[in-house]
C-alpha cells in the first residue's frame, strides 16, 4: 500500500487510489478514505501539471510561458519528487519520524510529509490553466499577463505561495528581459515569440514598428515604453540604413549598457527600470543619435513646417492661393467650352495629380522670381530650396487618412475636428504634405505631418477667404462710380443731360442694391482680419516662440513693465542686470524628448488654435463656404452689368442672355447670401463667448500636463479667446438684421477700406 502511495504521487496514477471505496464491503475504514482522498488528490495535481507543462513547452507560442512551465516542471515539481523519495528513503532507514514501533508507517505521518503541498500545487495549475486558456474568449494568455498574475499573487498571505510566485516571477522577467535586451541593445526583434512581444511590424510598404500596450507588463510606464521602442527603431534605423562606421559607437556602449541592465533586481521595480532605461536612451542619443541627428537638422526641418505649413512666409501661402485660384478659373473656362466641341464627358475638368503638383511647381517658381526681385541671406535660399525638395501637394482620395506610425501622438491627429477645410483651397480635397527625410524620422512621424497638414488646410481657408474678401474693393466701378458728363457740344445738349442722370440714376440704384452685400463684406473681412491676427500673431507665433527656445536652450525671465523701464532708464546697473535675465544653454535634447516635446507642442498649438473644437470649426467652414458663395455672386453681377451698360449704352446685344432675368435672380442670391454670411459671422461669436465661458479655448491644452522630467517641455499659455472676443464688437449689427432696419453706415463707413 505504501508502495503505490509513493507511486501515485510520483506522477504514476495507482489502481488502490483510482478505485472506487464507497461500497460498504471496501477493506477501507472511512478514516482511511479520508486520508487517502487527500493523497489522491495531490496525486492527480501532480500529473495535471506534468501534463500541462509539457503542453505549453512544446506548443505555446510565448517564450515566457515557455519558461514559467520548464520552472515550474524543473524547480517545483523536480523539488516535490525529491520529496517523495526524501520520505520513501525514510520509510527503508525506518526514521523514527515515519516508522513508529514494531515497524508499522502510520498513514497520517505519510500524509502529514506532503499536507504542506496541496496549497502550492494547486496554485500552480491555477497558473498553468490560466497560461493554457488566457483572459477567458479567444484571447490568448501573453508573457505580459502571466508577469502581472505572478506579481499580484506576490502580495498573497502565504508565505510559500508568495516564495513560488517570487520564484517564477523572477524566470518570467529574467525571459521578459531577454527580449528587451536583444531590442534595446541590437535593434532586433526576437527571433522566437514575435507574437509575443510589445514591439510589433506595421503592415506596409514602408518597414516601420509600434508599440501594443496590452503586451507590456504593468510596471513598465507609458514614458519608458515610448523610450524602449526610441531605443530599438533608433539601432535598427542605423543597422538597416547602414549609417553607422565601421568604429560604431552603439556598440561600444554595449558593455556599460549591459552593466546597467545587470543592475536591475528581481522582482523589477517602475522606478529603477524606468531609471536604466533613461540612462541607456541618454548614453545612445550624446554618443550616436547626436552625431546623426544634429539640433541645427532638427531647427531646419522645424522652421520649415513653421514658414511654409503655418503660414510664417505670407509669400508662399499667396502664391499658392493664386494659383489655385487661376487653376479653378481655367478648369470653368474648358467647361465653358465644352458645349462647343465633341467631348464624351467632363474629363478634362476632372482635377487630377499632375495638375496638383504643377500647382505647387508654379507656386515655387513664383516664390523664386520673389526671392530674384528682393535679396535675402543665405539660409532663407537654402530653407526654399529644401522646401521644393520636401514639400508636396497632393489629391486626398477618399475619406482615409493615410496610416500614422504608432508612436505617434494621440493628442494632436486624433482630437482635431474633422471639418473638411481641406475641400476649399482647390474644390477638391488637397493636403500640403512633407516627405520626412530618413534620420529625419527618428522623431518626426507621419501623424506629426497629418497634424500639419490639417492645421495648414485650416489657416489657409481663412487666409484664403479674407484675400477673396478684400479683392472685392478692387472692384472700383462697382464700389463706387459718379459717371462724368460728355464733352461739348453734346454734354451741354438736352439729350447729354438726360443720358448722363440716366446712367448716375442706374448707378446710384445699383449701390442701394450693393449696400448691403458691402456692409456684409466689411463685416467679414473685420472679422476674418481679426481672426486670423489672433491665430497667427498670438497662437501660433507665441506657441513657436516658446518651442524654439526651450529647442535652442534659451530661458527668458518674465519681461519688466513699460513703467519700470522707463523710470529705470539712467540705471545701467538694474539695466545690465536685466539683459542677463535671457540665458542661453548649450545642453542638447535626445531625439525622443525632442519628439515629445514636438508633439506636446503640436497638441498645445491645435488645442489654442480651436481646432479640436467642432462647435467652432464646423460654423466657421460653413462661413467660408458661404463667402465663396458671396464673392462668385459679385463677380456675376458685376459681369452682367457689364454686359447691360454696353446694352443700353453702345447697343451691344447678347442675343443668347437674358441679362435682365439674370440681374434679378443674382439680385435675390446676393441678399440672401449676405444674410447667410451675417448669421454664421453671429453663430461664430455666440460659439467663442461659450468657448470663453467653459475655458475650452485655451485651458483644455494644458490640463492634462503633468509634472515631469526637469528640463521638459511645457507649452505656453497663449491665445486666450477673450483677447478676440474684446475686438470683435459689432455693436449693434445684429440687433438691426433681427429688428428689420436697414442702418449700416455706422459699419459700412468704420470698416470700409
Amino acid at each position: 500500500m505504501l508502495h503505490e502511495i509513493l507511486l501515485s504521487l510520483s506522477g504514476h496514477p495507482s489502481p488502490l487510489l483510482t478505485a472506487d471505496h464507497s461500497s460498504p464491503s471496501s477493506i477501507l475504514s472511512p478514516p482511511e478514505k479520508a486520508l487517502l482522498s487527500s493523497i489522491d488528490h495531490l496525486s492527480n495535481l501532480h500529473c495535471e501539471l506534468l501534463t500541462h507543462t509539457s503542453t505549453i513547452v512544446a506548443l505555446h507560442q510565448s517564450s515566457i510561458c515557455q519558461a514559467v512551465a520548464t520552472a515550474i516542471r524543473s524547480t517545483h515539481l523536480a523539488a516535490f519528487q525529491r520529496k517523495v523519495l526524501e520520505v520513501e528513503d525514510g520509510i527503508l532507514k525506518k526514521d523514527a519520524r515515519n516508522v513508529g514501533a514494531y515497524n508499522i508507517v502510520p498513514l497520517t505521518a505519510i500524509v502529514g510529509e506532503f499536507s504542506g503541498w496541496t496549497r502550492r500545487m494547486e496554485w500552480f495549475l491555477e497558473v498553468v490553466e490560466f497560461m493554457m486558456r488566457g483572459n477567458g474568449g479567444d484571447k490568448k494568455c501573453t508573457g505580459a499577463m502571466v508577469i502581472d498574475r505572478l506579481c499580484a499573487a506576490m502580495q498573497t498571505g502565504y508565505v510559500d505561495i508568495e516564495e513560488a510566485a517570487l520564484s517564477l516571477v523572477t524566470v518570467a522577467e529574467t525571459a521578459w528581459l531577454k527580449q528587451v535586451s536583444a531590442w534595446i541593445l541590437y535593434g532586433r526583434l526576437p527571433s522566437f515569440g514575435r507574437e509575443d512581444f510589445f514591439v510589433q511590424i506595421v503592415e506596409g510598404d514602408v518597414y516601420e514598428v509600434t508599440s501594443k500596450r496590452e503586451l507590456l507588463p504593468a510596471f513598465v510606464s507609458a514614458s519608458t515604453a515610448s523610450s524602449l521602442l526610441f531605443i530599438g527603431r533608433s539601432l535598427n534605423h542605423i543597422r538597416v540604413k547602414g549609417i553607422s562606421s565601421a568604429s560604431s559607437p552603439e556598440l561600444d556602449l554595449l558593455s556599460s549598457h549591459l552593466q546597467q541592465l545587470s543592475t536591475l533586481k528581481f522582482p523589477i521595480n517602475n522606478a529603477n527600470f524606468s531609471r536604466v532605461i533613461a540612462s541607456i536612451r541618454l548614453s545612445l542619443s550624446q554618443t550616436t543619435l547626436q552625431k546623426l541627428l544634429p539640433l541645427s537638422r532638427v531647427t531646419e526641418i522645424l522652421s520649415l513646417l513653421r514658414e511654409f505649413f503655418l503660414l510664417g512666409r505670407g509669400e508662399f501661402a499667396i502664391a499658392l492661393i493664386t494659383e489655385t485660384d487661376d487653376k479653378i478659373r481655367s478648369r470653368w473656362r474648358r467647361s465653358d467650352n465644352l458645349a462647343y466641341e465633341k467631348r464624351d464627358g467632363l474629363g478634362n475638368i476632372v482635377v487630377k495629380d499632375g495638375e496638383v503638383s504643377a500647382i505647387l511647381a508654379r507656386t515655387w517658381a513664383a516664390m523664386g522670381s520673389l526671392q530674384g526681385e528682393h535679396e535675402e541671406d543665405q539660409d532663407e535660399d537654402e530653407l526654399l530650396e529644401l522646401a521644393r525638395d520636401l514639400v508636396q501637394l497632393i489629391l486626398v482620395k477618399g475619406t482615409s487618412t493615410p496610416p500614422s506610425k504608432g508612436n505617434s501622438s494621440p493628442q494632436a491627429a486624433s482630437n482635431i475636428a474633422s471639418t473638411p477645410f481641406r475641400n476649399l483651397l482647390l474644390s477638391v480635397p488637397v493636403s500640403l504634405t512633407l516627405h520626412i527625410p530618413s534620420p529625419l524620422d527618428l522623431f518626426l512621424t507621419l501623424g506629426d505631418v497629418q497634424s500639419y497638414s490639417s492645421i495648414n488646410a485650416y489657416l489657409l481657408s481663412i487666409h484664403r477667404a479674407h484675400l477673396r474678401l478684400t479683392d472685392l474693393w478692387k472692384i472700383t466701378s462697382l464700389r463706387r462710380d459718379h459717371p462724368a458728363p460728355p464733352g461739348p457740344p453734346y454734354g451741354s445738349s438736352t439729350v447729354g443731360r438726360s443720358k448722363v442722370l440716366t446712367i448716375r440714376e442706374r448707378m446710384k440704384e445699383r449701390s442701394e442694391a450693393m449696400r448691403s452685400v458691402w456692409a456684409t463684406s466689411s463685416a467679414a473681412v473685420f472679422f476674418l482680419g481679426e481672426t486670423e491676427a489672433y491665430l497667427q500673431g498670438e497662437v501660433v507665433q507665441g506657441t513657436w516662440l516658446g518651442f524654439k527656445n526651450w529647442l535652442i536652450g534659451e530661458t527668458e525671465s518674465r519681461p519688466t513693465s513699460s513703467k519700470s523701464l522707463a523710470d529705470d532708464d539712467e540705471d545701467i546697473w538694474l539695466k545690465a542686470g536685466r539683459e542677463l535675465t535671457t540665458t542661453s544653454t548649450n545642453h542638447t535634447h535626445d531625439p525622443q524628448s525632442l519628439a515629445d516635446a514636438h508633439r506636446r507642442y503640436i497638441s498645445a498649438l491645435a488645442t489654442s488654435l480651436l481646432l479640436t473644437n467642432s462647435s467652432f470649426t464646423d460654423p466657421l467652414y460653413h462661413l467660408l463656404q458661404q463667402i465663396d458663395h458671396l464673392v462668385a455672386l459679385v463677380h456675376r453681377v458685376h459681369s452682367i452689368w457689364q454686359s447691360l451698360d454696353l446694352e443700353a449704352d453702345e447697343g451691344v446685344v447678347d442675343a443668347f442672355s437674358d441679362f435682365h432675368k439674370e440681374e434679378k435672380d443674382v439680385k435675390e442670391q446676393l441678399a440672401v447670401i449676405a444674410e447667410r454670411v451675417k448669421s454664421a459671422i453671429e453663430e461664430l461669436v455666440k460659439s467663442l463667448r461659450d468657448i470663453d465661458q467653459e475655458k475650452e479655448g485655451w485651458d483644455s491644452g494644458f490640463a492634462e500636463l503633468i509634472l515631469g522630467e526637469e528640463g521638459a517641455y511645457v507649452p505656453a499659455k497663449v491665445g486666450r479667446v477673450d483677447r478676440l472676443l474684446m475686438k470683435l464688437d459689432f455693436g449693434g449689427w445684429f440687433d438691426n438684421g433681427k429688428r428689420g432696419g436697414d442702418d449700416l453706415d455706422g459699419l459700412d463707413e468704420s470698416d470700409d477700406e
